[in-house]
């Protein structure tokens, strides 16, 4: 063990005198991440498939530990689990950028609003920092009107977010919410890097990728912190 990593450890023991805290993986005391639950992490495989048949680099599965952190970032705002999480990220983003052409842009998909207000952080942003990666650029968000029958643009049914998240919606639901609700601005003729912090249905990057399409952008490559294994 390292010096500094011994001066480290008695650090957060002492830390821990004053603002107690256990793992969030397995319960032990003293440590946000056990070294075990950091072991089992740094064991947890990369996930690659397919989004709108651009590939997509994923640094973690999202089951199991993985799925705990985030969501304790998320919704709890547990800011000191982002370094372990956003460390393997980083180097996905990195390396995304290393083997696409020069000059790409590196784009990130915004938080909903709702999400935004409640935790006053971009988990993205906050993800990336701690892996090295400076503050993307960001896609914009479309704010639609509905139409007659709280239809926009196309027939695509407005309001359908108001409903609940992602998980409250059907297959259907999902996509007609999605389509359309984003904008890419800044990449004509450019390749772009997009990246997210979870891809489940792929609903979303699939939006993403359309809008740098639609601005003229070519996406070289997508990366999230996790993925659902499809």
């Amino acid at each position: 063990m390292t010096t500094d990593r011994r001066w480290r450890d008695a650090a957060l023991a002492v830390l821990g005198l004053f603002l107690p805290v256990a793992c969030t993986g397995c319960g032990a005391a003293d440590r946000a991440l056990c070294p075990a639950c950091r072991h089992t992490l740094e064991a947890a495989p990369r996930r690659v498939r397919l989004v709108a048949g651009v590939r997509l680099d994923a640094a973690f599965e999202y089951t199991g530990l993985v799925r705990t952190l985030v969501l304790e970032l998320k919704l709890r705002g547990r800011v000191d689990l982002a370094r372990p999480l956003g460390s393997r990220f980083g180097t996905l983003v990195r390396a995304a950028l290393a083997e696409a052409p020069a000059g790409t842009v590196l784009l990130r998909v915004p938080p909903s609003r709702q999400g935004a207000r409640r935790r006053g952080f971009d988990p993205v942003v906050l993800l990336l920092a701690r892996g090295g990666v400076r503050r993307p650029r960001a896609l914009v968000r479309v704010r639609r009107r509905a139409g007659p029958g709280g239809r926009g643009a196309g027939g695509t049914v407005l309001g359908v977010a108001s409903r609940g998240g992602q998980k409250e919606r059907t297959a259907v639901e999902r996509v007609e919410a999605t389509v359309g609700s984003l904008r890419a601005t800044g990449v004509a003729d450019r390749d772009v890097v997009v990246v997210d912090d979870v891809v489940t249905t792929g609903v979303t990057m699939a939006e993403a990728v359309r809008a740098v399409r639609v601005g003229g952008g070519r996406v070289f490559r997508c990366v999230a912190v996790a993925s659902v294994d499809d």
